[in-house]
């Protein structure tokens, strides 16, 4: 391929700056709110970019950059975990986000290489395989090296005329409509033979959305009888740079959480990830033994993220549930983090450069059972556990034990006060979406919230403050379509999408004659 011209540097540009605006539409820096419109018409600009292309290196080059672009100002944050409080130095920090965002980006590159070179069997078609490949990448993310597919397209519309959807079809089922929805207006931004057809199934998309979207936002009202449980969640606020330190946070955390969850009212108390920083063993002396007392005698239940295990067992991420009787509770966090829950092969050497206390835990069972008080089914979900609707799924696959409430704890103090807050707080609100279930989120600095089953955020306490969010909630009995179908066949539905299309595309490209362009 010859050095890129004077046009092709501007498409790469172009290509660049949009992924910058996708990254943004997941949760706009200003307000943290979701844009998604923006989402779309960033999408947009690299389905047009593409389509003015027609050579597949080219192709793969704008893929890459406006992915790479997308992914890096999605999840920059990770840069203060490891510069800030794991002592990573700056460059280097630096490097790997970036090299982690060069890296997922990949998928995306390919993805658009392969669009370039089999497009052109007409504008419709054409939109689908966009959106099929596109949708190829996002199952990549999620599954791939354990997966990482934080800033997916389909949060962008969490509050926007696609949400009616997500209980049908899934935050990736989202994705793949609003991409077939930007090639579309792409394909009719470039004159094209057909874009008639282009221009009428906009079009038909843009009325069903706006219909659906009015029904989506109507939604069945609570019903008035169901018995609402009271909840407490407590956010700590402890510093990071302190939370593990003998002499500062662990005091700290161990005095006041121990309080609250011993003087608080409510039916139940959640306490958030990692909330007492010590396994129980190494707590002070009764301090455990108090706590389980305090509820196995009482009308209260709690749930306490703590770490749990021995050298020769192995560790484990864990939430412990209490309520009275001798019914001991355990949850074991599923999905690990790499490099921080666990080392992935060869790479040692880089955990050794730093100062997190990280360590080689435990997986837990996936579709562990809830904890079970008042007439609720909770499902404990860890961290970015939240963020793998289907194996959250797969609870739902049995409707009598299936979850009633989610309940997240985090810890999100590793990234300051970013956008990552607001990200993560996307990323619950989808999820109450997709299964009709209420989520409930306790963390160490925010953000903290009660989000009803319609992915109404109803209370919320504010980040980096110390506080108590006490709030009713009811939890969901319904089962959607989604939990229906993800409990039994996982992503497999949408990887025949994904791959399928594109498949047909390159036999049908076979039996036609060279493209349009």
């Amino acid at each position: 391929m010859n050095l890129p011209g004077a046009r092709f540097a501007c498409a790469l540009a172009a290509a660049g700056l949009a992924g910058l605006l996708q990254a943004w539409s997941i949760a706009w820096p200003w307000n943290g709110q979701p844009q998604w419109w923006l989402q779309i018409l960033s999408l947009a600009v690299l389905a047009g970019v593409l389509l003015r292309e027609d050579c597949w290196r080219k192709g793969l080059l704008l893929g890459w950059a406006f992915a790479t672009s997308w992914l890096a100002a999605t999840f920059w944050w990770l840069f203060i975990s490891m510069h800030f409080y794991g002592g990573l130095a700056a460059p280097l920090a630096a490097i790997a986000v970036l090299g982690l965002a060069a890296f997922l980006a990949l998928y995306y590159a390919v993805g658009s290489a392969v669009f370039t070179h089999l497009r052109g069997a007409g504008p419709l078609r054409d939109a689908t395989l966009f959106a099929s490949l596109w949708l190829a990448g996002e199952l990549l993310r999620v599954t791939w090296f354990t997966g990482f597919p934080w800033g997916a397209g389909g949060y962008a519309h969490v509050d926007g005329p696609l949400a009616f959807l997500a209980p049908w079809i899934g935050v990736h089922g989202m994705g793949w409509l609003a991409a077939w929805i930007a090639c579309a207006l792409a394909l009719l931004a470039v004159p094209r033979p057909g874009s008639r057809g282009a221009m009428a199934g906009a079009a038909l998309v843009g009325v069903l959305l706006l219909a659906g979207n009015g029904v989506g936002r109507i939604g069945p009202p609570e019903s008035a009888d169901a018995p609402a449980l009271r909840v407490a969640l407590l956010q700590g606020n402890i510093a990071q740079d302190e939370k593990f330190e003998d002499r500062s946070g662990v005091p700290q955390a161990l005095e006041w959480y121990g309080r609250m969850l011993r003087s608080t009212d409510a039916d139940l108390v959640v306490a958030p990830e990692t909330a007492l920083p010590l396994l129980p063993q190494q707590l002070p002396e009764g301090y455990f033994e108090a706590l389980r007392a305090t509820f196995a005698d009482g009308s209260r239940a709690a749930l306490v993220g703590l770490p749990l295990g021995s050298y020769s067992e192995g560790y484990t991420n864990s939430v412990v549930g209490m309520k009275p009787g001798d019914m001991a509770y355990r949850y074991d966090k599923h999905h690990l983090v790499p490099f921080g829950e666990f080392i992935p092969p060869l790479f040692k050497w880089f955990t050794r450069l730093m100062n997190i206390p990280l360590g080689d835990f435990n997986r837990g069972d996936l579709g562990q059972p809830s904890f079970s008080w008042r007439g609720e089914r909770l499902a404990p979900n860890i961290c970015y556990e939240d963020l793998f609707g289907e194996e959250l799924g797969a609870r739902f696959r049995d409707p009598a034990t299936a979850p009633t409430i989610f309940v997240n704890l985090s810890n999100i103090g590793w990234f300051g006060n970013t956008v990552a807050i607001d990200q993560h707080l996307h990323i619950s609100r989808m999820r109450a979406l997709e299964f009709a279930r209420p989520m409930i989120r306790a963390t160490n600095t925010g953000a903290t919230a009660i989000i009803d089953r319609f992915g109404r955020v109803t209370n919320m306490l504010g980040r980096h403050t110390r506080g108590v969010l006490v709030g009713d909630v009811v939890g969901g009995r319904t089962t959607t379509a989604y939990a229906w179908w993800v409990s039994r066949f996982g992503l497999w539905p949408l990887w025949l999408l994904a791959l399928g299309v594109p498949l047909l595309a390159a036999v049908a490209r076979r039996r036609r004659p060279p493209p349009y362009n």
